[in-house]
């Protein structure tokens, strides 16, 4: 499997290095519905939608394995997430590479053996980087753009035997169940795949995505909505300060944005709460009950504090605006915070269904001082969690 390995079968491990563009998806299918895309595509992981279920998978009989090295080049700023995954023996022996922390993770599982090391160079730096996973002997080895990055050593008292049976390989997600692991993360991953040389084969890649998501050239952090998805939040996991209110912050280039940047909908009520930029006036229209404020200024950061009597506006540092709140008109304003549910880049409706997307990108998110990690979120779709196109 990819970073795999056996005794006398020789090595099955894959070494990776990452590069960018170029989709590189079949045109035909392959009569089970699925697309072939080629094992030297560029693939964004970012296009995984089902938490752990891989983006595209392929699965090669033992006997075809020649190289005990594969390699890949790869570009993030996500800190953490899955890269790839390969399995031997259904399941029971396998492979893990991802991030945590910005750093390389490596989780084994081998006969009687369960092994995990994280460590070398910090990856989530916006760079391609060329990864290699091969073996030698009872070592598996992850060399970071021509650099020793992880050795992990293994020795079974098991006696070693011939592999025979089928190699399952998986880009961005798992084929085992998670409770399996001894280093528990976040498996979305944000981030770019090239240039594969998976074990020296040919045999391409199979998707369910109708279309593979581009890899931009040049990107930069930030959050970017296409237009056509949001990330919810129960509202109730952000910590509430009666005293000091509740701070949300937007960072980015306003004028460029179209559509919903935040809602939020108490349990059971219409939408209290609406951000939402359009790109034709150059104008960002918050709407609060009955109440709403135009913005018509030019401004890269967006404060709004929620207080028990009031709701704050600022942008740039200078107040925009402070509109008193009455309980009798705004029934359920704090309650929102205990039972609501909170989007970023999109209107809520009935059953967490949205509208009105955001098109544009969020150099950044804050609530209560902290950033905004849309991998967290309970639901999100279609878009990039921690970059944009420059």
């Amino acid at each position: 499997m990819a970073g795999f390995w056996t005794g006398s079968a020789g090595g099955l491990v894959l070494a990776v290095s990452l590069t960018l563009l170029g989709c590189g998806v079949q045109g035909q299918g392959n009569g089970r519905g699925k697309k072939e895309v080629s094992g030297s595509a560029t693939v964004n992981l970012g296009q995984v939608q089902e938490a752990w279920r891989p983006l595209m998978q392929t699965m090669v009989n033992l006997t075809q394995i020649s190289s005990i090295k594969s390699t890949f080049q790869f570009r993030t700023f996500d800190p953490e997430g899955v890269i790839f995954y390969g399995d031997t023996k259904n399941g029971l022996d396998w492979f893990i590479l991802g991030l945590k922390g910005g750093f390389p993770l490596m989780q084994i599982s081998k006969v009687d053996m369960l092994v995990s090391v994280a460590g070398g160079p910090r990856l989530n730096d916006g760079k391609w980087h060329t990864l290699e996973v091969s073996n030698h002997g009872q070592f598996v080895i992850l060399d970071v753009d021509g650099s020793q990055g992880l050795v992990v050593g293994l020795r079974s008292k098991q006696t070693d035997e011939d592999l025979m049976g089928e190699l399952r390989l998986a880009l961005g997600g798992i084929l085992i169940n998670t409770d399996k692991m001894i280093v528990q993360f976040r498996p979305q991953m944000d981030g770019c795949v090239r240039e594969g040389s998976w074990l020296n084969l040919t045999i391409p890649w199979e998707t369910e995505a109708d279309q593979i998501w581009p890899c931009y050239e040049n990107i930069k952090p930030g959050s970017f909505f296409p237009g056509t998805g949001f990330a919810i939040f129960n509202a109730s996991v952000f910590p509430t300060d009666t005293d000091q209110g509740i701070q949300i912050e937007f960072w980015g280039d306003f004028s460029q944005m179209d559509g919903t940047i935040c809602s939020i909908k108490p349990d059971g009520q219409d939408v209290m709460f609406a951000l939402v930029a359009n790109n034709n006036t150059k104008e960002v229209t918050l709407t609060f009950g009955p109440d709403k404020l135009i913005m018509t200024e030019s401004f890269s950061r967006l404060m709004v504090t929620f207080q028990t009597d009031a709701l704050t506006v600022l942008h740039d540092g200078s107040e925009a605006a402070r509109i008193a709140i009455s309980p009798m008109s705004s029934p359920g304003y704090w309650s929102m915070w205990r039972e609501g549910t909170l989007a970023i880049g999109g209107l809520l409706g009935e059953d967490d269904v949205g509208s009105q997307f955001l098109s544009g990108c969020l150099e950044k998110i804050q609530i209560q001082g902290k950033d905004l990690d849309l991998d967290l979120s309970t639901k999100h779709m279609l878009m990039s969690s921690h970059s944009c196109p420059v």
